[in-house]
């Protein structure tokens, strides 16, 4: 062989070598790249070749599958009651992915589940038959939240307190999944768009300033610790508190209030910002964050299975902001999720069973791959004294206090108002909070409601005026069934 034809060899059997070597790289490199790019027309066409399993609510299917037309995708997601589930459903969209519930057991609704398969589907290669998701939640409080709620904007969650199963997440204003099922630009647009922000999930994902309902932290830190012995005990506390190192001085809502030096029952009851500003500085940020701690706040990976955002009890402070989180102001933030946990602990004895939104996954065929409801954790968040006072505590604020648009006959009921403030010197529109829990009849549910905005006026935007009635209406039906 020639010098000439040995090096023309040689230079072709590089080309070779690197050809091979490229496409070894993207078959098992790249490939899953490829694959799961959002471009790649071929995962949605695999997606939606057959009808995808169901989220299931009370028993009924909240979801479907129809058949489409003039499209190479074959069905389309279909929404039952859609504005009503759509914060426990999310969506499952040809184009925009899909989220929540949908997004977290996309794999067990479209039947890629490993869990799923026969042995003859792994021998045959076919999609295994999907698997449905069985909700905790419970129809008619859903409802219930939802129609009590009506045009405001504003959030409910409800907890079983023994069982840590959420009977229902609303978020107002809501949306209809079913208008994205497809992807057409402008629903996206239009529901992207809006100022009020129907998709956002409020119940899960929007902390806000949580107000005097944090109180109920304040006021179990302090029990715990030993700061007072009781609920009735009297505190120190001057009316109006000056805050530490500020000219600044705190007063309260109602000045012929008996706040000055008052139990944490009646500081509870006239909601007094005195006693826990000053409850707050007296125990320091540090006793009062690992109180917060244990009801839930500062986790990043709190999963109902849905993430929700992290409510936090903020570090560094000076006295003077220390004092404001004793009222739930300063940098204090929590979802409605948060508030009601709060409360379902109280409820339970100051144990709080892990919340959960999904009770069980199942197969095709309704075998059960895992049940969640035998998988929760229990904390002792404080002990049963603690708990039975805040309880006796919370039941004077609904009795004869700032709570009492949540009594409802023939039940115990406890609860928390509360008013943050929102914008720049309280410019805009303040935050009506509710946080409670009712027992009759061997049955017990927490609900926690907040109402970002509604059509009352001012002066009449209130806990009780706005919240309270709100979580009595979710209570009421939570009880009845």
């Amino acid at each position: 062989m020639n010098k000439t034809i040995r090096r023309a060899s040689v230079f072709t059997l590089l080309l070779v070598f690197a050809l091979l070597i490229r496409a070894t790289w993207v078959q098992f490199y790249d490939g899953k790249a490829l694959a799961d790019d959002k471009d790649n027309r071929r995962n949605a066409i695999e997606l939606y070749s057959e009808p995808l399993g169901d989220i299931v609510v009370g028993g009924k299917s909240v979801t479907g599958s129809a058949p489409t037309t003039g499209s190479d995708l074959k069905y389309k997601r279909t929404y039952t009651d859609g504005k009503l589930f759509s914060a426990v459903t999310g969506y499952s969209s040809q184009v925009y992915g899909a989220t929540q519930l949908e997004g977290i057991y996309q794999n067990l609704l479209d039947g890629t589940d490993t869990r799923l398969k026969t042995v003859m589907d792994t021998v045959t290669g076919k999609r295994a038959d999907p698997g449905n998701v069985i909700t905790t939640i419970d129809p008619a409080v859903q409802k219930a939240a939802y129609d009590a709620l009506g045009d405001k904007k504003g959030a409910a969650v409800a907890i079983d307190p023994a069982t840590g199963k959420i009977l229902a997440v609303v978020s107002t204003p809501s949306y209809d999944p079913s208008t994205l099922a497809t992807g057409t630009g402008d629903a996206w647009t239009q529901l992207t768009k809006d100022p009020e922000k129907p998709m956002t999930n409020r119940a899960l994902r929007q902390p806000l300033p949580p107000g005097s309902t944090f109180k109920l932290v304040v006021a179990a830190a302090a029990l715990e610790d030993g700061l007072y012995s009781s609920v009735d005990e009297r505190t120190d506390s001057p009316d109006p508190y000056q805050l530490p190192l500020s000219t600044d001085v705190l007063s309260n809502e109602n000045p012929s209030a008996p706040c000055e030096n008052a139990s944490i029952r009646v500081a509870l009851q006239y909601s007094c910002n005195n006693v826990f500003a000053k409850m707050a500085v007296d125990l320091g940020q540090d006793k009062v964050r690992a109180q917060a701690d244990k009801f839930g706040f500062n986790d990043a990976s709190q999963d109902v299975p849905v993430r929700a955002y992290e409510s936090v009890y903020p570090k560094d402070m000076d006295k003077a902001q220390t004092a404001l989180t004793g009222i739930g102001q300063f940098d204090v933030t929590a979802t409605p999720l948060q508030m009601a946990m709060v409360s379902a602990a109280i409820a339970n004895g100051g144990k709080l069973v892990t919340p959960h939104m999904v009770s069980q996954i199942t197969d095709g065929g309704g075998d059960v791959l895992e049940n969640y409801d035998d998988n929760t954790d229990t904390k002792e968040i404080v002990s049963s004294s603690t708990a039975e006072q805040l309880q006796s505590a919370m039941q004077t604020v609904v009795e004869d206090g700032t709570g009492t648009n949540a009594q409802i006959s023939g039940a115990t009921v406890g609860g928390k108002t509360g008013t943050a403030q929102h914008g720049e010197n309280n410019s805009q529109t303040p935050y009506a909070w509710f946080t409670s829990y009712a027992k009759a009849d061997g049955k017990e549910v927490a609900v926690a409601v907040v109402v970002e905005q509604s059509n009352a006026a001012r002066s009449e935007v209130s806990g009780n005026g706005l919240a309270a009635p709100v979580a009595k209406t979710v209570m009421e039906a939570a009880l009845e069934n």
